[in-house]
C-alpha cells in the first residue's frame, strides 16, 4: 500500500480549475517531486496534502486513512516553505523545538530530539545563534530540522531552494539527497526547476494546467517524454515536424521537416501516415567537421553551417543552420586537454545521431 494516495482530486477557484482530476501515489521512503510551470496546480496540490486547503472533489489518503476533515496540526505531515518561516527572536534550537513545545513533549525529550535533528543537518554548533546570524543555506537547514524534529510521516517542501543563489542551491541539493537517505522520511517536493527535479527525485510528476502530463523516473522523463509539453519543458530539445513513413518492430522511419529521412526508436501503436514531431536532445547530436562517410542503414546525418555557439565552460552548444533554413542544436563537451577546439560561425559541419536516440511524439 502506498504511503500517500491521491484519488481524482479537483480544486476550483470560482471558474478556474487549479487541480483537475489528479490521481497519483507516493511510496514510503520516496523523494517525489511535483514539477511544472507557475500556475500548473502543484502548490495547490501540496497545500491540500498539508491540510491548508481542501479538495472540491476526490480523496487524499495517508497510510490508507482519509485526510478529509483533519486539520494541518493533527496530520503527521510537516511543510518547509521557501521563506523558511523562522522566528527571528528565537535561537536555532528554540526554532527547531517549537513544534515539540506546541505538542507538549517532555523537556528532556525535546532536548534530545532537537539535538538529533540539528546533527542530521550539521548545525549542532549553531544552536544558540539567532536566524539573522545565519547564512541562507543555514536558515534552510534550520527549517528542515524543524520539519524533521517531530518525525513526520511526510515532509512537504514548497520551492525550498528558490531563494538561494546558484552555487548554494547546488550544495543544498546534495544536502537534501543525503538527508532524505539518512532520515528515511518521505519527501514531496515542489519546484519549477527541471534541473533540480532531475537531480533530486526518485520519481517526478510533470504538471500542466491542473493535470499530470507524465509521472516517471527522471531518466525516462528526459529520454522518453510522452508528449510535446513534457519534451519541451524538461531540458533543451530539438523538435521538428515529422510524418511516419514506415513502422516496424525494430524502428520508425520518419520524414522530418527540413532534414529528410530519419530513423528513430520503434514505438508500439504508431502507424505509417501518422503526423507528429521528432524530438532529439542536443547532447545526442554529434557535430563534426566537413563531410562524414555514411555509416550505413539507420545512420542519421545532415549537413549545415554553424550559425552561432554558446560556450559555458564544460560544454559548448552549437546552433547549426541547414541549407533550407532548418536549425538544430548540438552540444559538444569541452574535454580536449588545454583549450578545446571550437567550431566558428559559418564553419561547414556535419550533424549525426544514432537511430537509437530521439523520440516520435504524436501528441
Amino acid at each position: 500500500m502506498a504511503l500517500l494516495e491521491i484519488r481524482n482530486v479537483v480544486r476550483r477557484f470560482a471558474d478556474f480549475t487549479a487541480v483537475d482530476g489528479v490521481s497519483l501515489q507516493v511510496e514510503a521512503g520516496e523523494f517525489f517531486t511535483l514539477l511544472g510551470p507557475s500556475g500548473c496546480g502543484k502548490t495547490t496540490l501540496l497545500r491540500m496534502i498539508a491540510g491548508f486547503d481542501a479538495p472540491d472533489e476526490g480523496e487524499l489518503l495517508l497510510d490508507g486513512q482519509s485526510l478529509r476533515g483533519i486539520p494541518p496540526e493533527h496530520r503527521p505531515i510537516h511543510t518547509v516553505f521557501q521563506s523558511y518561516a523562522l522566528f527571528p527572536h528565537l535561537t536555532v534550537a528554540e526554532n527547531v523545538a517549537f513544534p515539540l513545545r506546541m505538542a507538549k513533549v517532555a523537556p528532556d525529550d525535546i532536548r534530545r530530539r532537537v539535538q538529533d535533528a540539528l546533527e542530521a543537518v550539521h548545525l549542532s554548533e549553531k544552536q544558540r545563534h539567532l536566524p539573522h546570524e545565519l547564512s541562507g543555506g543555514q536558515k534552510q537547514r534550520v527549517a528542515l530540522a524543524r520539519g524533521l524534529v517531530n518525525r513526520p510521516r511526510l515532509l512537504l517542501l514548497d520551492e525550498p531552494l528558490g531563494a538561494l543563489d546558484a552555487k548554494l542551491r547546488e550544495e543544498m541539493q546534495m544536502e537534501l539527497i543525503n538527508l532524505q537517505k539518512n532520515v528515511g522520511i518521505t519527501f514531496v517536493f515542489v519546484t519549477h526547476s527541471q534541473a533540480e527535479a532531475l537531480a533530486l527525485s526518485h520519481r517526478i510528476a510533470v504538471m500542466n494546467r491542473g493535470h499530470v502530463e507524465q509521472l516517471d523516473e527522471p531518466s525516462r522523463l528526459y529520454s522518453f517524454p510522452r508528449n510535446r509539453f513534457v519534451a519541451d519543458f524538461i531540458g533543451k530539445i530539438n523538435m521538428l515536424e515529422a510524418a511516419v513513413l514506415r513502422s516496424t518492430a525494430e524502428a520508425l522511419v520518419l520524414d522530418v521537416a527540413g532534414v529528410g529521412e530519419v530513423w528513430a526508436p520503434a514505438l508500439p501503436a504508431v502507424a505509417a501516415g501518422q503526423r507528429g514531431m521528432f524530438a532529439v536532445r542536443p547532447e545526442q547530436v554529434r557535430i563534426q567537421s566537413g563531410e562524414v562517410a555514411p555509416a550505413g542503414v539507420g545512420h542519421n546525418q545532415v549537413h549545415g553551417r554553424v550559425l552561432d555557439f554558446l560556450y559555458i565552460g564544460d560544454v559548448t552548444t552549437y546552433l547549426v543552420e541547414l541549407a533550407n533554413g532548418t536549425r538544430l542544436e548540438a552540444l559538444l563537451p569541452n574535454t580536449a586537454p588545454g583549450r578545446a577546439k571550437f567550431f566558428e560561425a559559418d564553419d561547414p559541419v556535419t550533424l549525426t545521431w544514432s537511430s537509437q536516440v530521439g523520440v516520435f511524439l504524436d501528441a
